[in-house]
Protein backbone atom coordinates (compact mmCIF):
# COMPACT_ATOMS: atom_id res chain seq x y z
CA UNK A 1 0.00 0.00 0.00
CA UNK A 2 2.62 2.62 0.99
CA UNK A 3 4.58 1.55 -2.48
CA UNK A 4 1.26 2.30 -4.34
CA UNK A 5 1.02 5.88 -2.44
CA UNK A 6 4.41 6.53 -3.10
CA UNK A 7 4.10 5.82 -6.87
CA UNK A 8 0.52 7.86 -7.20
CA UNK A 9 -1.04 4.36 -8.07
CA UNK A 10 -3.77 4.31 -5.75
CA UNK A 11 -7.50 3.81 -6.54
CA UNK A 12 -10.26 5.67 -5.36
CA UNK A 13 -11.76 4.31 -2.04
CA UNK A 14 -15.32 4.05 -1.47
CA UNK A 15 -16.95 2.48 1.67
CA UNK A 16 -20.27 0.90 1.74
CA UNK A 17 -22.56 0.88 4.12
CA UNK A 18 -25.73 -1.33 4.14
CA UNK A 19 -28.27 -2.01 6.24
CA UNK A 20 -29.57 -5.34 7.31
CA UNK A 21 -32.06 -6.15 4.68
CA UNK A 22 -29.49 -5.38 2.16
CA UNK A 23 -30.31 -1.50 1.52
CA UNK A 24 -27.36 1.18 0.80
CA UNK A 25 -27.02 2.65 4.31
CA UNK A 26 -24.20 5.16 3.19
CA UNK A 27 -21.42 5.17 0.31
CA UNK A 28 -18.36 7.43 0.93
CA UNK A 29 -15.85 8.06 -1.84
CA UNK A 30 -12.43 9.10 -0.58
CA UNK A 31 -9.92 10.37 -3.63
CA UNK A 32 -7.38 8.37 -4.23
CA UNK A 33 -5.19 11.33 -3.54
CA UNK A 34 -5.84 11.26 0.25
CA UNK A 35 -4.59 8.24 0.85
CA UNK A 36 -1.29 9.57 2.13
CA UNK A 37 0.93 7.49 4.28
CA UNK A 38 -0.23 8.62 7.44
CA UNK A 39 -3.43 7.30 7.50
CA UNK A 40 -2.37 4.00 7.04
CA UNK A 41 -1.59 1.68 9.56
CA UNK A 42 0.69 -0.98 9.45
CA UNK A 43 -0.78 -4.71 10.88
CA UNK A 44 1.10 -7.64 12.36
CA UNK A 45 2.33 -9.78 9.51
CA UNK A 46 0.69 -13.19 9.31
CA UNK A 47 1.51 -16.03 11.52
CA UNK A 48 4.08 -18.99 10.49
CA UNK A 49 0.71 -21.05 10.43
CA UNK A 50 -1.20 -19.09 8.13
CA UNK A 51 -1.54 -19.65 4.20
CA UNK A 52 0.21 -16.57 3.47
CA UNK A 53 2.65 -16.32 6.26
CA UNK A 54 4.49 -13.16 6.97
CA UNK A 55 2.28 -11.27 4.51
CA UNK A 56 1.87 -7.74 6.04
CA UNK A 57 -1.52 -5.61 5.93
CA UNK A 58 -2.62 -2.72 6.97
CA UNK A 59 -6.00 -0.60 8.05
CA UNK A 60 -7.17 2.67 6.16
CA UNK A 61 -7.57 5.25 9.37
CA UNK A 62 -10.74 6.93 7.83
CA UNK A 63 -10.81 9.24 10.69
CA UNK A 64 -7.26 10.57 10.09
CA UNK A 65 -8.59 11.25 6.48
CA UNK A 66 -9.21 15.50 6.35
CA UNK A 67 -12.56 15.87 5.99
CA UNK A 68 -12.51 17.16 2.56
CA UNK A 69 -11.53 13.77 1.33
CA UNK A 70 -14.82 12.26 2.49
CA UNK A 71 -17.23 12.92 0.21
CA UNK A 72 -20.47 11.67 0.94
CA UNK A 73 -22.46 9.59 -2.08
CA UNK A 74 -25.49 8.20 -0.23
CA UNK A 75 -26.24 9.32 3.76
CA UNK A 76 -28.60 8.19 6.02
CA UNK A 77 -30.13 5.96 2.60
CA UNK A 78 -30.53 9.30 0.35
CA UNK A 79 -28.22 9.52 -2.22
CA UNK A 80 -26.52 13.16 -2.48
CA UNK A 81 -27.60 14.58 -5.89
CA UNK A 82 -24.96 13.68 -8.44
CA UNK A 83 -23.61 17.80 -9.01
CA UNK A 84 -23.23 17.84 -5.68
CA UNK A 85 -20.87 14.99 -5.13
CA UNK A 86 -19.06 16.42 -8.58
CA UNK A 87 -19.13 19.92 -7.39
CA UNK A 88 -17.61 18.71 -3.81
CA UNK A 89 -14.31 16.61 -5.61
CA UNK A 90 -13.82 19.64 -8.23
CA UNK A 91 -12.98 21.84 -4.91
CA UNK A 92 -10.58 19.56 -4.10
CA UNK A 93 -9.22 17.73 -7.11
CA UNK A 94 -6.21 19.97 -7.34
CA UNK A 95 -4.49 18.16 -4.53
CA UNK A 96 -3.72 15.28 -7.07
CA UNK A 97 -1.40 17.84 -9.00
CA UNK A 98 0.69 17.96 -5.64
CA UNK A 99 3.46 15.22 -6.21
CA UNK A 100 2.72 12.05 -3.27
CA UNK A 101 5.99 13.03 -1.25
CA UNK A 102 4.99 16.00 -0.59
CA UNK A 103 1.06 15.58 -1.08
CA UNK A 104 1.26 14.17 2.35
CA UNK A 105 2.82 17.29 4.01
CA UNK A 106 -0.45 19.29 2.52
CA UNK A 107 -2.91 16.68 3.67
CA UNK A 108 -1.08 16.39 7.22
CA UNK A 109 -1.35 20.49 7.37
CA UNK A 110 -5.02 20.04 6.44
CA UNK A 111 -6.24 17.68 9.23
CA UNK A 112 -4.60 20.21 11.41
CA UNK A 113 -6.27 23.16 10.36
CA UNK A 114 -9.72 21.26 10.28
CA UNK A 115 -9.23 19.99 13.77
CA UNK A 116 -9.29 23.98 14.63
CA UNK A 117 -12.72 23.33 14.35
CA UNK A 118 -13.01 27.05 13.47
CA UNK A 119 -13.23 28.87 9.92
CA UNK A 120 -10.75 31.75 10.95
CA UNK A 121 -7.47 30.92 12.72
CA UNK A 122 -4.03 32.07 12.96
CA UNK A 123 -0.63 30.66 12.21
CA UNK A 124 -0.08 30.18 15.96
CA UNK A 125 -3.11 27.91 16.32
CA UNK A 126 -1.54 25.93 13.72
CA UNK A 127 1.89 25.46 14.90
CA UNK A 128 0.39 24.00 18.19
CA UNK A 129 0.48 20.91 15.88
CA UNK A 130 4.07 21.38 15.04
CA UNK A 131 5.22 17.97 17.39
CA UNK A 132 2.35 15.84 16.03
CA UNK A 133 3.16 16.80 12.09
CA UNK A 134 6.87 16.19 13.11
CA UNK A 135 6.26 13.18 14.48
CA UNK A 136 4.21 12.07 11.15
CA UNK A 137 7.55 14.02 8.81
CA UNK A 138 10.68 12.87 11.30
CA UNK A 139 13.13 13.41 8.52
CA UNK A 140 11.97 17.05 8.00
CA UNK A 141 13.92 19.37 10.55
CA UNK A 142 12.31 22.42 9.54
CA UNK A 143 8.52 21.72 10.92
CA UNK A 144 7.22 25.84 11.04
CA UNK A 145 8.62 26.51 7.56
CA UNK A 146 7.12 23.94 6.38
CA UNK A 147 3.63 23.96 7.83
CA UNK A 148 3.95 28.08 6.70
CA UNK A 149 4.83 26.44 3.20
CA UNK A 150 1.74 24.10 3.49
CA UNK A 151 -0.86 26.86 4.22
CA UNK A 152 0.37 28.72 0.97
CA UNK A 153 -0.03 25.20 -0.97
CA UNK A 154 -3.81 25.24 0.55
CA UNK A 155 -4.29 28.91 0.00
CA UNK A 156 -3.36 28.36 -3.99
CA UNK A 157 -5.37 25.18 -3.95
CA UNK A 158 -8.50 27.63 -2.84
CA UNK A 159 -8.86 25.99 0.37
CA UNK A 160 -7.74 28.55 2.65
CA UNK A 161 -7.99 31.99 2.07
CA UNK A 162 -5.00 34.68 3.48
CA UNK A 163 -6.22 37.72 5.26
CA UNK A 164 -3.33 39.23 6.65
CA UNK A 165 0.06 38.02 8.50
CA UNK A 166 -0.34 34.99 10.40
CA UNK A 167 -4.27 34.92 9.60
CA UNK A 168 -6.58 32.33 7.39
CA UNK A 169 -9.89 31.90 7.00
CA UNK A 170 -11.28 28.31 5.48
CA UNK A 171 -13.34 28.36 2.41
CA UNK A 172 -16.03 25.88 1.98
Amino acid sequence: MLRSIRTDRVPNLLVLQYSADWLVRNLLLVPRFFLSESVIEKRKPLNAQARRAGWIGCNILLGQVPVDGRIDMVSDGIPIPTRQVRTEFARIRGLADIPPVVRGWALDTLNAVRRLNKPRFTLDEVYKFEDELKALHPANRHVRPKIRQQLQVLRDLGLLEFIRAGEYRMKN
